[in-house]
């Protein structure tokens, strides 16, 4: 086959995706912090972006300046005390005397030349002035009073740079609260670096890792010289920190407390029993009797089982709603934007005009035409980020009227499609919109994906019924259930049925997991025990009223 050159025309079309395209898209799915931050970068790096809360107005060219910026301080003091204060002559009295000249007067004021000043002084300068250049200014520095009372270390000050933040002490850590110690507790080096190098091993929450083999190893040391400055290490406050498991901890914490007796040890021993409440192991293991085995039980349960989160650790970020719903005056919901998340920035046209009257070079027209394109296209994105997210959260309270108005136990099935379906987008986009946005309504704080829930059948054949509101009827039951007839996940599936929801087992079992919710047989030994605590407690109080009136 021959091959051959040849020109050919084809039209087709393709969908491509423009950088302000890409911008568009990754501003939906963005978080309001996350958004702040990516305004924050691109106010930096646009000299034509600006805040839109700025203060006034840039000023255009040719236009007066405002009277207040030409506001100086002779005119002040004009104003004040008139045009004999400034040229006329000084009032006599004690104020006329005691009048010196200002520091800018002494410092603005001509000396003459250095054959004048010598004749003045009746000496050299070399006399006067004999520091070295460098010493007269570090003694200059030295003498100087401060200007402001806060430079003394304490006061406070009316300037508005005046940051009481500054003065607040930093957070103390769990690491540096046990270097500290380690300091006090050591004094030999390698005792030292074995100890540090533990403290850096430690996790928020006060414990090692379970298992140490390997530190012996990288030291350069024995074993038993780690576990020797471990023993150690246990001993310092807070209670039970460098400890490698629950039992450990709270076992440092009763030898602390000198509580820590054959009973109590078997006690810690076998957590897992207390865990399951089962009490009757547990008094077997100990061999005490139901009340001392109940008094050992409070005991642990007063211990802090993570002793190192007394410490600074992560703060929370407090929840900012993007979407606020509130009820309406005809009976229908108002559904409008927070304000303080969606940042304002401007495009300063007046800022580029000017440059554009003076720039030559065409590298910086370049440059200074893409700025104004992406600042333009930054404040469309904002605006149609804005409008989506209101269009979505409306249609989504439209969709969950019943929610809104009756509780969880209404709340319909939906999903992204039907969102998309009604508003005429696509549902990636809704996706977008509703990934890490929250809305602020009468009955709490929700995610926007909190609204959209899979559907269960309905067991006669009606309205379908949304998991979430599942989960809420699994859960009212389980709370109001008698503790002597606690119900298995089979009563509720009957249970359930019996109100209209068609439901298996296994999916009861995995609401119920996931609410955290524990067995019928684990549900069982709890309640029972809190009932039998709780009709334990009359009886102690009336033995020892019955005792003090003995006595």
């Amino acid at each position: 086959m021959a091959l051959t050159q040849r020109l050919e025309f084809r039209q087709s079309q393709s969908l491509v995706m423009t950088p302000q395209l890409m911008q568009a898209i990754k501003l939906l799915q963005l978080s309001n912090l996350d958004l702040s931050a990516f305004v924050e970068e691109e106010l930096e790096r646009n000299p034509l972006l600006e805040r839109a809360s700025d203060g006034a107005e840039p000023t255009v060219a040719g236009e007066p300046v405002s009277e207040r910026a030409e506001f100086s301080d002779s005119e002040a003091s004009e104003a004040a005390f008139g045009d004999d204060a400034v040229g006329g002559d000084m009032p006599s009295g004690s104020a006329g005397e005691s009048f010196e000249p200002a520091q800018e007067e002494w410092m603005n004021s001509d000396l003459g030349s250095r054959a004048e000043i010598e004749q003045t002084l009746d000496t050299g300068l070399d006399n006067v002035f004999s520091e070295e250049p460098a010493e007269a200014a570090a003694r200059t520095a030295q003498d100087a009073a401060p200007t402001a009372y806060t430079e003394w270390g304490g006061g406070a000050s009316n300037d508005e740079s005046y940051n009481l933040e500054a003065f607040v002490a930093a957070e103390v850590t769990l690491g540096s609260h046990l270097a500290e110690q380690l300091a006090v507790a050591f004094t030999a080096p390698a005792q030292r670096l074995i100890g540090q190098y533990l403290i850096d091993l430690v996790d928020d929450a006060g414990y090692l890792p379970p298992d140490l083999g390997q530190a012996a190893d990288r030291l350069g040391t024995s074993q038993a010289e780690v576990e020797a400055v471990l023993a150690v290490l246990q001993k310092f406050d807070p209670p039970g920190v460098c400890a490698r498991s629950l039992c450990e901890c709270l076992a440092i914490q009763l030898r602390e407390f000198n509580r820590y007796d054959p009973a109590m040890q078997a006690l810690v021993e076998h957590l897992d029993l207390l865990a399951k409440r089962d009490i009757a192991g547990l008094r077997k293991f100990c061999g005490v009797d139901d009340e001392d085995i109940t008094d050992m039980i409070g005991e642990i349960r007063r211990l802090d089982p993570k002793p190192g989160l007394k410490f600074g650790s992560a703060r929370t970020q407090t929840m900012v709603p993007d979407v606020y719903v509130r009820p309406g005056p005809d009976g229908g919901w108002h559904v409008e934007l927070n304000s303080d998340t969606l940042p304002r920035v401007l495009v300063n046209q007046v800022y580029y005009t000017e440059l554009s009257k003076t720039i030559r070079k065409d590298g910086d027209k370049s440059y200074f035409t893409d700025c104004l394109q992406n600042a333009t296209w930054l404040v469309r994105a904002l605006d149609q980020r804005a409008r989506t997210i209101l269009k979505v959260a409306t249609e989504i309270v439209r969709q969950q009227d019943g929610f809104f108005t009756h509780g969880v136990a209404h709340l319909r099935p939906l999903n992204l499609k039907a969102v998309a379906d009604a508003i005429q987008m696509h549902e990636s986009t809704v996706s977008r919109v509703t990934a890490n946005k929250y809305m602020a309504t009468n009955r709490g704080s929700f995610e926007l994906k909190y609204f959209f829930t899979a559907s269960i059948a309905s067991a006669d054949g009606g309205e379908a019924h949304s998991a979430e509101a599942v989960r809420h009827h699994i859960k009212q039951l389980i709370d109001a259930e008698n503790p002597a007839a606690i119900l298995s996940d089979d009563t509720i599936v009957e249970r359930l049925r019996a109100s209209g929801i068609d439901i298996a087992r296994r999916t009861v079992a995995k609401y119920r997991e996931a609410m955290r919710i524990p067995s019928s047989v684990q549900r069982r030994r709890d309640k029972q025990s809190m009932l039998g605590a709780a009709l334990s407690a009359p009886a102690a109080s009336s033995d020892r009223s019955r005792d003090t009136a003995l006595a």
